[in-house]
């Protein structure tokens, strides 16, 4: 294809995915290293994606065995727009504690995504809210409502703008770190401190897109810092208090893991296998069925506070803990009394 027709072509297509190999990249056929890069996709998809001439690197259309190398831009570009941009109201019952003229608290159940994003193009919260409300402003990623965003599988409470003037006053509040989050979390291993903090910034991981991690100071991600209290000591977990001071993705998530104490059942941070507790076959067999009562990361927004956008009277919302949580909960304090003392 000559250089003409790609800028002709590319002038047509729209951009879903855009990668910079980072300087420690070995040599990767581009479908593998999508697959490390793109939630949700699939070896097939990939590699018709490239058939097609979907798959860019440093400008020019490649075969699905090209070797990405560091330094590499790798785009992916389609004649549509991403799904995310063609936002669709849907009838989906939402939980909402509080509602005024201003904004909304809305408690997301665990298993709802925020907004629409590669393979999940519907069923999301901002399909819900577009149908609850109509002309939510967007915030500066084109998202109507948000202020800030909860992960898929963290249930809690979220604060929605209705109007432009509550959107750029509660941001600013989310901005300035004066307004109030504190999330509760069930982590493995015995924290011995009754409460500290964590400090590290976050950055995507270069080797893996979909996790985040903590980074040497000055290296590079984002200033990050989490609060911890100690609620209940469990054996071989512990219930957290966690309140945020920045608000990073991940960010209790990678916090926890990098001071040695990973999210129970969090799957993408390997919090789904047996990291602290004893060989025994019973163990695993009491701990695989915690897995399955909480299929999901033990992370619960519980409270949120700031101050009304109109009024200025600080507000503050409190959510209770989803049944899974509380039950998973129950059957490690049952264990830890029975078997930890015997």
């Amino acid at each position: 294809m000559s250089e003409k027709n790609i800028e002709a072509n590319e002038e047509e297509l729209f951009e879903h995915f855009s990668f910079t190999a980072s300087k420690g990249q070995d040599p990767l056929r581009v479908d593998k290293y999508l697959m490390n890069f793109i939630e949700n996709a699939t070896r097939n998809k990939i590699q018709q994606a490239a058939k097609d001439g979907h798959i860019w690197v440093n400008d020019s259309v490649v075969k699905q065995n090209y070797k990405v190398k560091a330094g590499d831009e790798v785009r992916v570009l389609f004649e549509h727009p991403p799904y995310e941009m063609l936002l669709t109201p849907e009838n989906i019952p939402l939980d909402i504690p509080y509602e005024d003229d201003t904004f909304l608290i809305v408690n997301k159940p665990a298993g709802m995504v925020v907004h629409p994003g590669h393979g999940n193009y519907s069923g999301t919260l901002i399909n819900a809210l577009l149908f609850h409300i109509e002309n939510l402003p967007a915030n500066s990623n084109e998202r109507p409502g948000l202020v800030h965003r909860i992960d898929k599988d963290t249930s809690g409470l979220l604060v929605i703008a209705k109007t432009e003037a509550a959107m750029t006053h509660l941001a600013k509040q989310f901005y300035d770190k004066t307004s109030e989050r504190e999330y509760l979390a069930l982590v493995w291993g015995n924290v011995e401190e009754d409460e500290g903090t964590v400090v590290g910034a976050i950055g995507r991981n270069p080797k893996n897109r979909l996790q985040m991690q903590v980074f040497p100071e000055g290296e590079q991600g984002k200033e990050a810092v989490t609060h911890f209290k100690v609620m209940e000591r469990l054996g071989y977990v512990t219930l957290v208090s966690c309140r945020l001071e920045t608000g990073r993705t991940h960010q209790i998530r990678v916090h926890m893991k990098y001071i040695g104490h990973t999210l129970f059942n969090d799957e993408r941070y390997g919090g789904d296998k047996i990291l602290k507790g004893t060989s025994f076959t019973k163990y695993k067999q009491f701990v695989d069925n915690c897995f399955k009562i909480l299929p999901r990361q033990a992370l619960h927004a519980k409270t949120l506070g700031f101050k009304h956008p109109v009024t200025g009277k600080m507000m503050r919302f409190n959510s209770e803990l989803p049944q899974d949580m509380t039950d998973c909960i129950e059957k490690w304090k049952h264990y830890s009394k029975h078997s930890l003392q015997s």
